[in-house]
C-alpha cells in the first residue's frame, strides 16, 4: 500500500515531493483499471487548484487528494446518490458541511465516488453505474485479473476503492448500518465510524436521520485521526495508556456466528496477537444483541425514514430505482406511526441496558463482517440472485449495524495476511467513546501489521 497521508504530508514539508506531483499520480490511478466504476465523476480542476495553492503544504491535508461519496453536496455539482432518478437535479448551491471542512483544511477533491443507490446496502452493487471490484494490491495482482472480482462492500463502495488503490488519501463517506466499516474491511483499509452527532450531516442526502453518520476511510489509523479531527472540528487527545491498561471484551454469541474459515482464522490470530502483547480480553455474552431482530421486525429506521424522504419520488419514478433498493424502501410504507414510536422508545431502552454492560470495558472486539467479500457474480443485479444478495447483505451488516443502533462508534482495522482475502477487526463502544477507540486502534494497528 502507498504511503499514508501523514507520511506524505511530512515529505511535502521536507521538500522531497510536491502536492502537484501527487495530484497527477492520484488522477492517473483514478483513471486506471483498478478504479473502474469507482468514480462517477472526476474533478481534476478542483484537485489541481488545491494542490497548487501556495499555502497547501501548511494545511492539515496539504492539498492531497480526497474523494467525495456521491451522497454529499459539492457546490456546482449534481448530487445523484448513485441513482439515475436524480440525474436531472439542479447543481448544489453550496458544499455540504463535511466537504466545506475538508476543503478548508486543504483537501483536493479528486472526484465523486460510486455508491450503492441511496446508500441502502452493505454489498456495493449498483445497476446504474456499475460495481467497482474490491481492491487489495497483492490479491488483485494474483487473482483479480483472472476475472473473479469480489464485491467492494457498501454503501461507500467507490470511496473504499479510491483509498485502497491510492487514488485518494481520504474517502469521505457515510455509515448508517456499516457503510464505512464494511467496505474498509473488504478492501483492507481503515474505516472509522464516529459517534453520529460528532459531524453535521447538513448537505448529505439522508437515508435514516436517526442512524446516518458522516465519516471517512483512510489507509492508517493516524490518518483516520486526522480525518476525524477535520470533519468533527475537534482535536483527539494523544493516548497515554499501554495496551495492557485497556479493558477489552469479545462477544461470544451472534457477532462470531457464521464466520467463514478466513475470518475465523484472522480473528483468532488477532486475539492471540493482542493477548501476547499484554491485552486483557474477557468473553461476554451480551445477550441484548439477540433483541435487535425482534426490535426491527416492523421494518427498522432506515426503511421508515428513507421512505418518508423518497415518498414523492417513488410515486413518480419508482420504476427507475434499483429493484433491491426499492424493495427495502417500500418496507417503510407499511410501518404505522405507533410502530415507529414504539421502535424509538425500544431503542432508547435497549441503549441504556447495553451501555450498562459496556461500562466495565473500554472497547469490544469483533469481526467487522463474519464473511470475506463474495464474488460480484454471486450478487450481480438480477431477480434470480436476489435471495442470495439479501442473505449476504444481512450477514455483512449484522455486526456493524448493532453499533449504529447503539448510537456508538467503531473502527475497522485490516487483520489479514497477504495471502488472504481482506478481513476487518472491529473495535467499538457506545456514544462519545471516539477518542478511546482511536487511541486503542493506534496501539492495535502495528501489532496486526507485524503478525
Amino acid at each position: 500500500m502507498q504511503a499514508d497521508l501523514t507520511a506524505t504530508r511530512q515529505a511535502i514539508r521536507a521538500g522531497t515531493t510536491h502536492p502537484t506531483e501527487l495530484a497527477q499520480a492520484c488522477l492517473a490511478l483514478a483513471q486506471s483499471p483498478a478504479c473502474q466504476h469507482a468514480f462517477v465523476q472526476l474533478t481534476p480542476d478542483l484537485l489541481n487548484q488545491a494542490a497548487g495553492a501556495p499555502q497547501a503544504m501548511h494545511t492539515p491535508l496539504a492539498g492531497l487528494a480526497v474523494s467525495i461519496k456521491d451522497l454529499f453536496d459539492v457546490q456546482g455539482q449534481v448530487t445523484q446518490a448513485g441513482s439515475a432518478v436524480l440525474e436531472n437535479q439542479s447543481p448544489a448551491q453550496a458544499d455540504a458541511i463535511a466537504v466545506a471542512r475538508l476543503r478548508a483544511a486543504g483537501a483536493g477533491l479528486v472526484g465523486r465516488t460510486h455508491m450503492v443507490e441511496f446508500a441502502f446496502s452493505g454489498v456495493g452493487t449498483n445497476p446504474h453505474h456499475g460495481t467497482p471490484a474490491a481492491w487489495d494490491g497483492l490479491y488483485n495482482r494474483a487473482v483479480g485479473e483472472a476475472g473473479r472480482p469480489h464485491v467492494p462492500g457498501g454503501s461507500s463502495s467507490g470511496a473504499a476503492v479510491s483509498v485502497a488503490t491510492g487514488a485518494a488519501f481520504i474517502g469521505l463517506g457515510s455509515d448508517t448500518g456499516g457503510s464505512i466499516r464494511v467496505p474498509a474491511a473488504m478492501n483492507g483499509i481503515v474505516g472509522f465510524k464516529n459517534t453520529a452527532r460528532r459531524v453535521p450531516t447538513q448537505g448529505a442526502l439522508p437515508l435514516s436521520t436517526t442512524l446516518d453518520t458522516v465519516c471517512a476511510m483512510t489507509r492508517t489509523v493516524r490518518d483516520a485521526i486526522v480525518a476525524h479531527e477535520v470533519l468533527s472540528a475537534r482535536k483527539v487527545p494523544l493516548g497515554k495508556r499501554p495496551l495492557s491498561g485497556y479493558r477489552l471484551a469479545v462477544v461470544t454469541h451472534l457477532m462470531q456466528d457464521g464466520m467463514d474459515a478466513t475470518v475465523e482464522r484472522a480473528f483468532e490470530r488477532s486475539l492471540k496477537t493482542l493477548r501476547s502483547a499484554g491485552a486483557h480480553i474477557d468473553e461476554i455474552a451480551l445477550n441484548e444483541l439477540h433483541e435487535l431482530a425482534p426490535m426491527m421486525s416492523t421494518g427498522g429506521f432506515s426503511p421508515a425514514e428513507g421512505f418518508a424522504w423518497h415518498r414523492e419520488l417513488l410515486s413518480r419514478e419508482s420504476q427507475r430505482y434499483d429493484p433491491r433498493v426499492l424493495q427495502r424502501l417500500m418496507r417503510g410504507a407499511d410501518m404505522k406511526a405507533h410502530e415507529y414510536m414504539v421502535l424509538v422508545q425500544a431503542r432508547q431502552h435497549w441503549i441504556r441496558r447495553v451501555e450498562s454492560v459496556l461500562l466495565a470495558y473500554d472497547a469490544i472486539l469483533s469481526p467487522t463482517t463474519p464473511i470475506t467479500a463474495p464474488l460480484i457474480s454471486q450478487v450481480a443485479p438480477g431477480a434470480e440472485r436476489d435471495a442470495e444478495f439479501f442473505r449476504i447483505n444481512g450477514l455483512m451488516l449484522r455486526n456493524t449495524s448493532a453499533v449504529n443502533t447503539l448510537d456508538g462508534c467503531g473502527i475497522s482495522l485490516p487483520c489479514h495476511t497477504p495471502d488472504e482475502l481482506p478481513v476487518g477487526l472491529m473495535a467499538w463502544h457506545g456514544a462519545m467513546h471516539d477518542d478511546c477507540i482511536l487511541q486503542l486502534a493506534s496501539l492495535i494497528e502495528p501489532l496486526l501489521q507485524t503478525h
